[in-house]
């Protein structure tokens, strides 16, 4: 490690190593929990598409132009909520996130027109999650660690994430059948109500004269921002990542309904999603031990290729409830395991300073992939009735995803490596 890099790292820890005496760990717990109650409501909201199509005679694309929508605004403002942040501190931003997504939880519930759903789904839950999601969590719980370890406390937050579809899931579903859709809603807002109470707790806006990272290696947001758009494994690695929205949002969107079309009920892809949910958390925990000793972008080619591997497979066989368990058991392996590597890779490149924003914009290219495959897995049902042109696109993106990982250097940024200066554009 370079002198450079070691004077960033011990001011990060210097001003972010705890919270008024509140130790780290508990702060990872907190974010641990924020992440599953924020992962765990969005990817329960599927869900209600069946029922909602049923009682309020919605096309296939009424409800999913809402969830693409929720998805680009997302990642659309993650960058935005990053930055804030990096520069006021995690707790405001995820105190607003938390409150938004309550209140467009309460809209949701009184959605009987598509217009008041596309409202509340896309555009409130869309910005609530990009305030009070994971990415945030993930960069300010990445500050507060030790690089060695640092994968590792993704992998924990992550498998979390993927808790959340574990425990919720089911509650979702529970819900569903007791209460109908509207009641329900209102239960998953009061589920929320955990994150205000935890989001204080993780990191702390840094005090008055104490140094930042930013001034010890003399960049800006401005030169963060332009030495990460010219480095051409910063630009593959968002590539890949817009194919991770792609595949785990066109299957959380749609599973649940293309179940339904082959016969098989869409109480069935609840429980493929909780079975998704529970590999994920071992996959995640496994993947961030993982990539603390072993080659991140090596990791992240293999997990591409697999799940264009496991979609080929998939389509192979006849669709019965044990494949769709078994596919449901290997994607989950799969699914989020993609989080740690990636934001490991980011911070790696260039340093934990501006962590969160830079992961927002990688995360934005995941969301416009999310959009694209809720979006064009609706209008494939509805206009062809089947989504055989979308999984056969799954494929092909996924070995995308996985040659371009193949050509990404991950040695960090020249700046980190010697003493010149974070002006200096990127390899």
């Amino acid at each position: 490690m370079s002198e450079q890099e070691s004077r960033e790292l011990r001011a990060s820890h210097s001003t972010s190593s705890s919270k008024g005496g509140v130790p780290i760990g508990f702060m990872i717990f907190c974010g641990a929990v924020i992440a599953l109650i924020s992962m765990g409501v969005r990817n329960m909201t599927p869900l209600w598409q069946a029922p909602m199509l049923q009682d309020l005679g919605w096309s296939s694309s009424n409800f999913t132009i809402a969830i693409a929508t929720q998805n680009l605004m997302w990642g659309a403002l993650s960058p935005v909520f990053g930055g804030l942040a990096d520069r006021y501190g995690a707790p405001r931003v995820l105190v607003f996130g938390a409150l938004l997504q309550i209140a467009g939880l309460w809209v949701m519930s009184m959605a009987n027109e598509p217009t008041v759903f596309f409202l509340s789904a896309g555009l409130m839950i869309g910005t609530a999650q990009a305030a009070a999601g994971m990415g945030i969590v993930l960069g300010a719980i990445g500050r507060l660690v030790d690089e060695s370890k640092r994968t590792i406390a993704f992998g924990l937050i992550t498998s979390a994430s993927s808790a959340g579809m574990i425990i919720l899931t089911p509650i979702g579903r529970t819900l569903l059948e007791t209460q109908g859709w509207s009641a329900a809603f209102l239960a998953v807002a009061v589920l929320t109500l955990p994150m205000l109470l935890l989001a204080p707790f993780i990191g702390r806006k840094r005090n008055d004269g104490e140094p930042t990272t930013a001034a010890v290696a003399h960049q800006t947001v401005g030169s963060a921002l332009t030495e990460a758009l010219r480095h051409k494994g910063y630009l593959l690695l968002t590539i890949g990542f817009f194919v991770c929205g792609f595949h785990v949002t066109f299957v959380g969107a749609h599973f649940s309904n293309y179940l339904e079309s082959e016969g098989l009920g869409w109480q069935l892809g609840a429980t493929a999603l909780m079975i998704i949910g529970v590999f994920n958390v071992v996959s995640c925990l496994g993947v961030g031990v993982i990539v603390s000793f072993l080659s991140k972008k090596g990791v992240l080619s293999v997990i591409y290729f697999g799940r264009a591997a496991l979609v080929g497979a998939f389509l192979l066989f006849p669709v019965t409830e044990w494949s769709v368990y078994i596919f449901s058991a290997v994607l989950g392996i799969l699914w989020l395991s993609t989080v740690p590597p990636t934001q490991g890779l980011v911070a790696q490149l260039f340093g934990t300073q501006y962590m969160t924003m830079l992961f927002g914009v990688v995360f934005f290219s995941h969301q416009i992939g999310s959009f694209l495959g809720a979006w064009l897995g609706a209008l494939a049902f509805d206009h062809l009735g089947s989504y055989d042109v979308i999984w056969f696109a799954s494929i092909g993106l996924g070995i995308l995803s996985g040659v371009c990982h193949l050509f990404i250097d991950e040695r960090p940024v020249g700046r980190l490596r010697t003493n010149t200066p974070a002006t200096t554009p990127a390899e």
